[in-house]
């Protein structure tokens, strides 16, 4: 787990927009949009499944389980989650039953995206085309196993647990 989120980290860092001690997050959460395959793609995936699933603009999908009435989280928000994340063939590629502190600025987009869509002690699902997700490249763990392939579209479980 720690290893995926460290390399969530990492590309969460590259595409940072968030000023830490300026109070000001400045993210558009529309700026980078999914390409219209993938868009299509997680459709089929959601009907061929029989899941209801709403689209955001920039192309992840969600269904809200619960808004949570806690703080408001945004996109350069510190939360504390638990999660659980799987690839579309259902194999599960990271969970975290405990809550795991993070700063939504340094994670993946899909996630700064989707996540600010809920308060504290709101629960969602997102489903994360790979261009928002880890995009072409291969995710290991500490062994050099692959454990996200390359272009994998991505189902995440998530639990705002608090919010900092």
């Amino acid at each position: 787990m720690k290893r995926i989120l460290f390399a969530a980290t990492i590309t969460g860092i590259l595409f940072s927009s968030c000023m830490k001690g300026s109070g000001k997050c400045n993210f558009n959460a529309c700026a980078i949009v999914a390409t219209s395959a993938e868009i299509q793609t997680i459709q089929n995936y959601l009907s061929a499944n029989s899941l209801t699933a709403t689209q955001h603009c920039s192309g992840i999908f969600y269904t809200i389980a619960d808004p949570g009435n806690g703080a408001a989280v945004s996109a350069c928000s510190d939360v504390s989650v638990t999660y659980k994340g799987y690839l579309v063939n259902g194999n599960i590629f990271d969970q975290s039953a405990t809550p795991v502190p993070l700063s939504l600025g340094q994670t993946i987009l899909g996630w700064r995206i989707g996540i600010p869509l809920v308060r504290a002690g709101g629960k969602l699902i997102l489903y994360i085309p790979p261009s928002l997700g880890y995009g072409n490249q291969d995710m290991k763990d500490a062994n050099g196993n692959v454990v996200i392939p390359a272009n994998s579209y991505l189902i995440f479980e998530i639990s705002v647990v608090a919010v900092a």
